[in-house]
Formats: structure tokens, C-alpha cells, sequence
């Protein structure tokens, strides 16, 4: 993937995030085994819930060790691009990536219950404890971070107005010479407070913008 490809890929979830129904995984990871291969001597930027992470990884069944994954070789062969804890991978590997920082690789095992469940998914059969050997690249700050929250809070009054939304979406938009018509925008913002301004006094709080629960302010 291009620079300018991930860069419009994280516009993408600055936009679409405000989109998406909060999907929340189970904070206990009892039944995630979670082994450390490699750990590298610099591991302060650590992946949290709502953060952006690009990773390889391998999928293999636990029952014979037979491979049913590999992100080196399917398609492209680039790493994927996700957001932590919010079901954008399986149970199981929201948990087992947590507290992973760059350049490190864990092998995460993970029960069908956090993984492809009673029903499977091809190639993986029903009720399968699965394996991932993961190796994380690079961790971002997710479109929900308090970062975002604070670059769009110009007034830093720790409450967004349309405006400021509205102002923040067209600059990123500039930023990457993606033109779109203002009703677009317009749009975007309507949709953002009709799903999110929970008290309807025309203003996102912090908890109300910080859906993927990242740090406070």
C-alpha cells in the first residue's frame, strides 16, 4: 500500500468512524494465550483500544498446525491495516495485540469462542482453537484518539461544534487534494451529531466523541 494510499485510508476512518456502531470486546483475556517470540529494546508506543495498527500475520489450527492464513502471500501480500478493539479483527486477537508495540511478534492462541465460534469460516472448521504469530509494523494513533479530539477543539472549550467538525474534515480533505462538494460535508456533519450528541445541546463532549475509550484529556 502507498504512503498516499494509507494516508487517504486514515481519512477514510476519520469520516467513516463516526459511522460505526462501538463494538466492545471482552476485557478479559483469561483465555487468550498471548507468548512473546520477539521484543524490541525500544517498546515504549504500545497498541491500545482505538489505536490504528498495521501488522502481518499468520493463521494456522491449532489441532494439527496446518496453515489457513498468511497476509505475506494472500492477494497483495501487504500488511493489514486496522483498528484495535472495536471488531475490526476477531475477539481474540483484539485482546492478544493489546500492550504490542512496534517491531514486536507474539504468538497468540486463541479458543472458538473468541475466534470462528460453533458456525467455523472457511477454511477454518467449527469450533477451532486457532493460532496467530503476529508481527506488528506500526502503530498510529486511531481517528477517535484524544489527538483528533483536540486538533478539531479550537477553542479548547472540550466540546466539538458542527463547525469545528466541519472545519477539521474539510482541512484533512485539502491536506490530501481530495475534493468533495460542500453538501458532502454538510452531510457528514448532520450524521456525526444525529448519532453521536447524545444529549442533543448541539456539541460532542469527550465522551461522546471518544467512543473507542482512549485516554482522558
Amino acid at each position: 500500500m502507498s504512503e498516499r494510499s494509507i494516508i487517504c485510508f486514515i481519512l477514510y476512518l476519520q469520516i467513516s468512524s463516526f459511522f460505526l456502531d462501538f463494538v466492545d470486546a471482552s476485557e478479559s483475556n483469561d483465555e487468550v494465550k498471548i507468548e512473546v517470540l520477539y521484543l524490541p529494546e525500544n517498546c515504549t508506543q504500545k497498541a491500545r483500544k482505538g489505536d490504528l495498527l498495521n501488522a502481518h500475520y499468520d493463521g494456522y489450527l491449532a489441532k494439527d498446525g496446518s496453515q489457513f492464513y498468511c497476509s505475506r502471500s494472500a492477494k497483495s501480500g501487504d500488511p493489514h491495516w486496522f483498528v484495535l478493539g472495536v471488531g475490526d479483527v476477531i475477539k481474540g486477537l483484539d485482546l492478544g495485540l493489546k500492550d504490542m508495540c512496534p517491531g514486536e511478534k507474539r504468538k497468540i492462541t486463541v479458543p472458538p469462542s473468541l475466534a470462528f465460534g460453533e458456525q467455523g469460516k472457511h477454511p477454518v472448521p467449527p469450533n477451532a482453537t486457532v493460532i496467530f504469530e503476529v508481527e506488528l509494523l506500526h502503530v498510529r494513533r486511531g481517528p477517535r484518539s484524544i489527538e483528533a479530539f483536540k486538533e478539531m477543539d479550537i477553542n479548547n472549550d472540550r466540546s466539538l461544534t458542527k463547525e469545528e467538525v466541519y472545519q477539521h474534515l474539510k482541512m484533512e480533505a485539502a491536506k490530501l487534494k481530495v475534493q468533495k462538494e460542500e453538501s458532502y460535508f454538510q452531510d457528514v456533519v448532520t450524521d456525526v451529531f444525529r448519532r453521536n450528541d447524545k444529549d442533543e445541546d448541539g456539541t460532542l463532549s469527550v465522551k461522546e466523541y471518544n467512543v473507542y475509550e482512549h485516554d482522558e484529556l
